[in-house]
């Protein structure tokens, strides 16, 4: 699966039309107020022959970015744009409905160096996070991989309280690892792809665990241990334990307390759940680990069946990963 198969590729596109020849601009929402249509760090890249990739306002201001753009690619200097509905020009381009937004435009090669592009894109590939800090009253940016915990965590880019620095968050994709193949993991995988996961199926039962049952889905059929070892956890993984099996769930459990995953979650009654912590204690796992658990797995929405059952996990995972 190609980079551009799991998250946006604009700064590779910037990159790669950059070193054509073609010339490349960035465009990044840095701000936002009212209804304005694109979350921020939403991006946009404009080639010097007009070629565009990416939104920064679902097709409201693009138009007028692009002009300023092909200006910022002829002088080199970065530009920052503001429209919103007092502004004539926003109008004319189609912002309406109380929205404002500030884009950023920097030209790569001039306001934005090709050497910051290129590092920013290899953490990509490497799915490592990293964030490229830039000041909006002017100075090279430059690219930081520590300092913003909650930025990271939160995947949120913004402007720092100083007002002048902006911080656009470039975060792996998120991944879900699911320990059993069962009906409900079914559901969720489908589910959770849409919602911009990456799922992955980990369970030594082959018969639970096979491609007739989870198409087009990375299946690890180690034991949870070790596939969880494997596949690697990192601070964008939720981990969900569907078994309802100690012996599957409990290695899984103990691999997750030591992660930074930011969500875990086990399938259970109420009495199977006290019997877990039951056992988790008495295995010498602390009560500030063993409440990072959430059991029984997804929120209170009354579910019924496989489907809806999913559905609650992924929004407690989504509520989750959005509030903390």
């Amino acid at each position: 699966m190609t980079i551009s198969d799991r998250f946006d590729d604009i700064p590779e596109r910037a990159l790669t039309w950059h070193r054509a020849g073609r010339g490349a601009a960035l465009a990044t929402v840095v701000e936002t107020w009212g209804s304005a249509p694109r979350r921020v760090g939403s991006m946009l890249v404009i080639s010097g022959d007009g070629e565009m990739a990416g939104s920064v306002s679902g097709g409201c201001v693009e138009g007028a970015v692009v002009v300023e753009a092909m200006e910022a690619l002829e002088d080199g200097k970065p530009r920052l744009l503001e429209y919103g509905v007092s502004d004539g020009d926003a109008f004319a381009v189609g912002l309406a409905c109380g929205g404002t937004i500030r884009v950023l435009v920097q030209p790569v090669g001039a306001a934005l160096p090709e050497a910051v592009l290129a590092e920013l894109v290899a953490h990509r590939a490497a799915r490592t996070p990293a964030a490229l800090v830039t000041g909006l009253d002017g100075g090279t940016p430059t690219l930081a991989t520590e300092g913003y915990a909650q930025r990271f965590r939160l995947d949120r880019s913004g402007v720092e309280e100083d007002g002048t620095t902006f911080v656009a968050i470039h975060n792996p994709p998120l991944q879900m690892v699911i320990v059993g193949g069962v009906h409900i993991a079914q559901a969720l995988v489908p589910m959770a792809r849409i919602a911009g996961f990456d799922p992955i199926i980990l369970d030594p039962r082959e018969s639970f665990a096979n491609e007739s049952r989870f198409p087009e889905t990375r299946i690890v059929t180690d034991w949870p241990d070790e596939g969880l070892d494997r596949i690697g956890i990192h601070a964008r993984t939720a981990l969900v334990l569907l078994t309802h099996d100690p012996k599957l769930d409990d290695p899984a459990l103990m691999r997750g307390f030591d992660s930074p995953a930011f969500y875990i979650g086990a399938l259970g009654s109420t009495r199977t759940h006290a019997k877990r912590v039951e056992r988790l204690t008495a295995a010498g796992i602390s009560a500030d680990n063993i409440a990072r658990l959430d059991a029984p797995v997804g929120m209170d929405i009354g579910a019924s069946g496989p489907a809806e059952i999913a559905v609650s996990i992924l929004a407690q995972v989504i509520k989750t990963l959005r509030q903390g």
